[in-house]
């Protein structure tokens, strides 16, 4: 992944959000787990992307 690609994917993921949470009017409940699903979502996009979520698949708990 390119770094710069990284930088202007996440630039505009955070522009979208705020246009989200700035001009269109809902409840701030829904606007919270509008932000959470879309932190989460990046999160785990950029954990794929760097290559570091086939680790995480390793992982096993319990027995």
């Amino acid at each position: 992944m390119d770094l710069i690609s990284l930088i202007i994917t996440l630039i505009v993921v955070g522009v979208l959000l705020w246009l989200v949470n700035t001009y269109i009017p809902m409840d701030g409940k829904i606007k919270r787990i509008l932000n959470i699903v879309v932190v989460v979502a990046v999160v785990v996009w950029l954990l794929n992307g760097l290559g570091l979520m086939d680790s995480i698949r390793g992982v096993r708990v319990g027995r």
